[in-house]
């Protein structure tokens, strides 16, 4: 069961995704959560607060995951990439709405408090695979040492311009398959094709 609070910020999220911050109102945010309108107002206090815990919200949460993942002592350091491949694409995929707004964000953004949720997030990602990154060279498992900050840029990039481009690409691949089953084979194929850009950027052999 989801709280009323956060039955607000997902009826919010998907409105922020179609319509921008600009072009939501607090009374559509309501309607689409079926509470009353003061409501926002007693858990959030305004739209622009309502805005900046939905980012916090969700930017917590993969800040979690990648925590959990560094420190886990059952997996070498190529599986940790995996991981955080795989939880990645999933929130891409899970989440649409929220990272179709986090985009837009990048672009355009003018709160400073999402301005700083935004750095703070990418700081952790970069954190994160510097830690891996280090710990595989040190043991023989990378033989290659790539710039972090592009490291990044192909897993997050590549995951955001696929999702964005994935009907275009099912008209292109003339998949007439349900959106639940190209969506499957779809996220299934882009996983394994950036683990194995990561794999010659690394220089991660399998059976080395």
């Amino acid at each position: 069961m989801i709280s009323k609070e956060e039955n607000i910020l997902f009826a919010a999220e998907i409105l922020f995704a179609e319509k921008g911050f600009e072009g939501t109102s607090t009374r559509e945010i309501a309607k689409a959560a079926n509470v009353n309108i003061s409501m926002i107002s007693y858990y959030f206090g305004s739209k622009e607060k309502l805005y900046e815990k939905l980012v916090e919200y969700r930017m917590n949460e993969g800040q979690f995951f990648s925590k959990d993942i560094i420190e886990r002592t059952d997996i070498n350091d190529w599986e940790k990439v995996e991981k955080i491949v795989d939880q990645f694409a999933d929130k891409v995929r899970n989440h649409k709405c929220f990272y179709r707004i986090m985009q837009r964000e990048q672009l355009h953004a003018e709160n400073p408090q999402i301005v700083e949720f935004l750095k703070e997030t990418k700081m952790g990602f970069l954190t994160m695979y510097s830690k891996i990154l280090e710990s595989g060279l040190e043991k023989g498992i990378f033989t290659k040492n790539p710039p972090i900050y592009l490291l990044h840029s192909t897993v997050s990039g590549t995951l955001f311009y696929a999702s964005n481009a994935k009907e275009m690409y099912k008209e292109f691949l003339n998949d007439t398959n349900d959106e639940e089953v190209f969506d499957e084979k779809y996220y299934t194929e882009l996983n394994t094709h950036i683990k194995y850009l990561l794999k010659d950027l690394l220089g991660y052999e399998e059976n080395k």
